[in-house]
């Protein structure tokens, strides 16, 4: 079993890492009563799987006399797409005020991995006891929440009459704002473009993170600035104002609002100054960026299906040489592959029924070539219950099937991507299509491989393909689309990129958990931007 190495940031972290904080809530029903004159006093401990040890993360407080807790204090741990983390929840009953765990009685407890917890968003499962039995009828309740705010504010701003600062020509305007810190002083979070000579100007449209702004706080004050440009850097002031986002947002549907930019020193001077001049919201909403986590925890299922290549090339799987022989330890490069990416995947997908799909072999009872076959030699239910039921089909398909030829991916990308089509007519991010290939060398039907890729790109689906072996893997590099667009026979570009190729020879010798993050690093990403550029929130998504 993979397990992540560190709860903390400690690779690489930046928009390829699916890497954010997930706040979990517990609660537990029915606990086991330890004490004899009143009710146990629970509190609860999360450890975190560390390099095979269990490392506590963190204690919720202590709820007197209560059989039915809902703990206060919230778990707070980096939530990781691409790794493996095993959680065990353990419940207490506090009988003293040591912080040794064996001084307190071992009420009962529920392992899992993150994975679970936030794909089932509310997780209810029994307590069981260190020898297996339930604890009682004691049950545990996990929520999930990520800890970010993802809302985007967009803002329309024009300005009329503003002061005239230039000499020879009317004023360069732009806008300032800022919001207010802790300590109470005034903070640029953003700047507009200059508009050059004019004393109504028209900016740009923009967008920012509503936490930029105003913390997330619509009420919270924002000053806004306007000030003439100047070359040498010394910008003249012409005024400013003070509003909140809740106010700016009444500017929609073609109301616009008015604000009366101020310049206090000339409100000082002149007792006839008005303003010097009105700064106008055309529009502001405000929308949610949503992350892979959003729509995971709203719902969306990850979908997988495995293609395994049974050509020719990869040798004889009797003999030791062969790349589908299975050594002594009952592993070989495509196990491996199997399972560290599966591990990871199944933990979104919530009847972990997975297609396990062969290629490139002849088949009984009539020896035909097959590119598009059931492991299992079920094709009406190609279905494996789990990783490990992929990885038992795969082993006992073997001695049944002749490894033949030619190395064809398009029929089983193709395969996928119908069910993909299907969850397109849905116009909902319910489900995301994932087709893992495992294969030892040059594809036969690049032109048709490409053109199925092409058009995948416009579904709810990805590929993933592992290179086992020792073959010139240059053709799937040109399939991975991070360098360049691929194209069709056709000459139609992809909509997006969809592939992650990896050779499994780099990572023969690194620790098996390395194989999944590399594969797995850019799906988080994938997911997002193909419900983003059909404008689908996610299923259980809160409005902005």
């Amino acid at each position: 079993m993979a397990y992540t190495l560190s709860p903390m940031p400690g690779g690489p972290i930046g928009t390829q890492y699916c890497v954010t904080k997930v706040e979990l809530s517990v609660s537990g029903e029915n606990l086991l009563d330890r004490d004899v004159t009143s009710k146990s006093d629970p509190f609860c401990v999360l450890f975190l799987e560390l390099n095979g040890k269990w490392v506590e993360i963190g204690r919720t407080e202590t709820a007197i006399n209560n059989l039915n807790p809902v703990f206060g204090r919230k778990f707070v741990i980096d939530y990781h797409f691409e790794e493996i983390q095993k959680l065990k929840f353990a419940l207490f009953d506090q009988d003293k005020s040591s912080s040794q765990l064996y001084e307190h009685d071992f009420l009962g407890e529920f392992t899992c991995t993150l994975g679970v917890v936030v794909s089932s968003k509310k997780l209810t499962r029994p307590l069981v006891l260190g020898n297996g039995k339930p604890a009682g009828k004691g049950t545990i309740t996990i929520t999930a929440q990520e800890l970010s705010d993802n809302r985007v504010i967009s803002l329309t701003m024009m300005g009329r009459k503003l002061d005239k600062k230039d000499f020879f020509g009317k004023s360069d305007p732009y806008l300032e704002f800022h919001k207010q810190g802790d300590d109470g002083k005034w903070m640029l979070v953003h700047r507009t473009e200059v508009i050059k000579n004019t004393l109504d100007p028209v900016w740009k449209p923009f967008s920012m993170p509503l936490v930029s702004l105003c913390d997330g706080d619509v009420e919270k004050p924002v000053k806004i600035m306007c000030y003439d440009y100047d070359n040498d850097g010394g910008h003249d002031f012409i005024g400013e104002f003070q509003t909140t986002v809740a106010k700016m947002c009444e500017a929609q549907n073609a109301i616009e609002l008015e604000f009366e930019c101020l310049n206090p020193k000339k409100q000082k001077k002149k007792k006839s100054y008005r303003n010097s001049g009105i700064i106008i919201v055309k529009s502001c909403w405000i929308s949610r960026d949503y992350s892979f986590l959003d729509y995971i925890l709203g719902g969306c299922q990850l979908m997988f299906t495995v293609g395994i290549d049974f050509t020719a090339s990869n040798g004889n799987p009797r003999d030791p040489t062969s790349l589908h022989y299975i050594n002594p330890m009952g592993t070989n490069e495509y196990l491996a592959a199997i399972w560290a990416v599966g591990q990871i995947i199944q933990d979104y997908d919530t009847d972990k029924m997975f297609p396990a799909l062969g290629f490139g072999a002849q088949l009984p009872p009539d020896w035909k070539v097959s590119h598009e076959f059931a492991i299992n030699f079920n094709p009406t239910n190609p279905f494996c219950s789990g990783v490990e039921g992929i990885a038992q089909a795969y082993s006992s398909c073997l001695p049944h099937i002749r490894f033949y030829g030619p190395t064809n991916f398009s029929p089983i990308i193709n395969h996928v991507a119908r069910f993909a089509s299907q969850a397109v007519q849905q116009e909902v991010a319910a489900q995301y299509f994932i087709l893992l290939i495992i294969t030892d060398g040059v594809i036969s039907d690049m032109d048709e491989t490409r053109h199925a890729i092409v058009q995948a790109s416009k579904l709810p689906m990805s590929i993933i393909i592992v290179g086992v072996g020792n073959a010139d893997f240059a053709a799937m590099e040109f399939l991975d689309g991070d360098n360049r667009i691929l194209r069709s026979y056709t000459g139609e570009e992809a909509a997006r990129d969809i592939v992650q190729f990896v050779p499994f020879r780099e990572f023969r010798n690194a620790p098996k958990e390395t194989l999944a993050k590399s594969v797995l690093a850019e799906l988080p990403q994938q997911v997002t931007q193909y419900f983003k550029q059909r404008n689908l929130a996610p299923i259980n998504s809160e409005p902005a």
